[in-house]
């Protein structure tokens, strides 16, 4: 395998960010960036990046902040090429809708089933989708054992529109995979968070799939606003400070859930994935040296899912709260994943609306939010 990594920006155009050169001998391009970048100058940048590499599977979509290295960027285009020695790929994309998402999941898995199928990365709209019923909809239809990871497209914190890479131009409502065929290569994942709970449990009362509607028997969004205070009033971008966490007891460890939208008129609140209806949910708030341990935490997960070997790609996919609790600390997650995964790996992700893995090897994929989530790859 062989990683190059470039990077675009209006004022610089296209810069070389490291790697070991491919030219066209690239079968993946993945592409990370903001969203209005990908049609400027009527997509120029994107049609460089294909002239460089012509038979390359060009795959990405819109973010809250682009990784390249150990650094973090806003307003860039990332573009990582990646050239397989033993494995070969295969694209696929469907459309997805919040209320068809578990169909559209079906659909993209059954484009990318095969006996060889030895992973699926993933990457979907980031706001009219429920990403729990997509991940249900690719396990539907994938065979036993074949993992998925990928994430959300992202919008910064505007919440408006999000897209994601098909056919060399950036397309809203559609969910994109890319399958990976054959027994070479090797693939790490993992995933932590770093939040913490405070107040009391609260029986979800009323829900359907990822809308809430009541807690407690009360008005979920009116209970939400009377916790973030002055807060309330930048919703649902403040949501991302204070996420739920949903849980069936004390005892279960449960998973988070992040804000996309708000209905005054239904008093309710959509989620980036399902908030069941009688789970107990809980407020989080952050905790900055245990977001920045989490990020080492799930390379970790990842470095030993890879047998303690060096990986030559990773893809980091952070949920774009974390970035806007860290701020100008954003950085050090990535440094953390750095210093466990060692110089040899090239690092490249967005920040997004929702991280799709399994938390640890051999656990069922899912959507999370409020995550770290790593991918590695590597052939043998």
């Amino acid at each position: 395998m062989r990683v190059h990594q470039s990077s675009w920006s209006v004022s610089d155009g296209w810069r070389e960010v490291g790697g070991a050169p491919v030219e066209g001998g690239a079968q993946w391009v993945l592409v990370f960036g903001a969203r209005r970048l990908f049609a400027h100058d009527g997509g120029a940048p994107l049609a460089q990046l294909r002239a460089r590499y012509p038979d390359a599977l060009m795959t990405g979509c819109s973010t809250a902040g682009e990784i390249a290295g150990s650094s973090v960027r806003d307003d860039s285009l990332v573009a990582t090429a990646v050239s397989f020695a033993h494995t070969h790929l295969r694209a696929a994309a469907v459309p997805v809708s919040r209320e068809g998402s578990r169909e559209s999941g079906r659909a993209l898995a059954r484009q990318l089933a095969s006996a060889d199928l030895a992973h699926v990365f993933v990457l979907s709209e980031g706001l009219n989708v429920n990403g729990s019923e997509l991940v249900a909809g690719l396990l539907d239809e994938l065979p036993p054992g074949v993992q998925v990871t990928g994430g959300l497209s992202a919008d910064g914190a505007a919440f408006m529109e999000t897209g994601v890479l098909v056919d060399d131009a950036l397309r809203p409502r559609v969910v994109a995979g890319v399958g990976f065929y054959g027994s070479a290569l090797r693939v790490g994942y993992g995933s932590m968070g770093g939040w913490d709970p405070f107040g009391p449990d609260r029986v979800i009362t009323r829900s359907t799939g990822n809308v809430l509607y009541e807690l407690d028997g009360k008005s979920a969004l009116a209970l939400y606003k009377s916790y973030l205070g002055d807060y309330a009033k930048d919703l649902p971008a403040s949501g991302l400070l204070f996420p739920l966490l949903i849980h069936k007891s004390n005892k279960d460890p449960g998973f988070v859930r992040t804000i996309l939208s708000v209905d005054e008129a239904a008093q309710s609140l959509t989620f980036a994935g399902d908030v069941p209806q009688g789970a107990l949910a809980r407020l989080m708030k952050a905790n900055f040296d245990r977001l920045i341990d989490g990020a080492g935490g799930a390379a970790s997960v990842t470095y030993e899912a890879m047998g303690r070997r060096p990986a030559d790609l990773a893809i980091l996919i952070s949920c774009v709260g974390r970035k806007l609790v860290l701020q100008q600390r954003t950085e050090e997650e990535v440094e953390a994943v750095r210093d466990v995964l060692g110089p040899s790996a090239v690092l490249t992700g967005f920040y997004s609306y929702g991280e799709i893995s399994p938390l640890t090897p051999g656990a069922r994929c899912d959507l999370h939010n409020q995550t770290m989530t790593i991918t590695t790859l590597s052939e043998i």
